[in-house]
């Protein structure tokens, strides 16, 4: 189908990130599924919007913008090493300045991961698109993973400026706290830091191991 199959997924893609979550919409559903049916419902839905337009990608015409070079794997498995990593520790946390955890809890002066960051997952999908932008190299996946990028990018600023209408001066204190938190400590408590830790690598690991089976390449070198 040429490119008509990849512009339909990439529609079929921000349409259903867009229009299930606006308040009436979502509201309507909720009435219907309930609050945990719309979860699992947008979900499966998300997960198979995302592997059509991944796989229309792999269908679209090929259109190279740069060659491959031997060390373009090394450079995309550290930073796959980092985005598993961030996930891991981000996962689950207390996090009032974005989404992805809980707002309750969260201590300022031993703030974690949030030191360096304040959207990691953001930071991580960013991280992600770029990383496969650079393996790839041709127009129609510097498209798809470009915009994932983009949107990573853009979305912490938008957030940022959601989440300091909603908070107030509560948005400016914490990020003065935040600021003068130190540089070294530990995230979490030591054992679950090891825990998050351990499971970041072996999910990138299995990632590596699945990645054959998933989109028929290897991502090593």
């Amino acid at each position: 189908m040429g490119w008509w199959e990849f512009i339909a997924a990439y529609a079929a893609f921000f349409l259903s990130h867009a229009v299930p979550v606006r308040p009436r919409t979502k509201g309507r559903i909720a009435a219907l599924v309930r609050r945990g049916g719309f979860t699992l419902a947008y979900s499966a839905l998300s997960i198979a919007v995302l592997a059509w337009l991944i796989s229309a990608a792999g269908r679209a015409p090929f259109v190279p913008l740069w060659d491959w070079a031997p060390w373009h794997p090394h450079l995309v498995l550290t930073l796959m090493l980092a985005v598993s990593l961030i996930v891991a520790l981000t996962l689950g946390r207390p996090n009032p300045f974005s989404f992805g955890g809980p707002d309750a809890g969260f201590d300022p002066t031993h703030p974690g991961i949030l030191r360096f960051m304040r959207h990691p997952l953001l930071v991580a999908l960013a991280l992600w698109a770029g990383a496969h932008m650079l393996a790839n190299g041709d127009l129609a996946h510097v498209i798809l993973f470009g915009g994932f990028a983009g949107f990573a990018i853009l979305g912490q600023f938008l957030i940022d400026r959601r989440r300091r209408r909603q908070m107030g001066g509560i948005w400016d204190a914490a990020r003065a706290a935040l600021r003068d938190a130190p540089w070294l400590h530990a995230p979490c408590r030591w054992p679950e830091l090891v825990f998050r830790v351990a499971a970041g690598i072996s999910a990138f690991y299995a990632l590596i191991m699945l990645h054959p089976h998933l989109f028929g390449v290897s991502p090593l070198p």
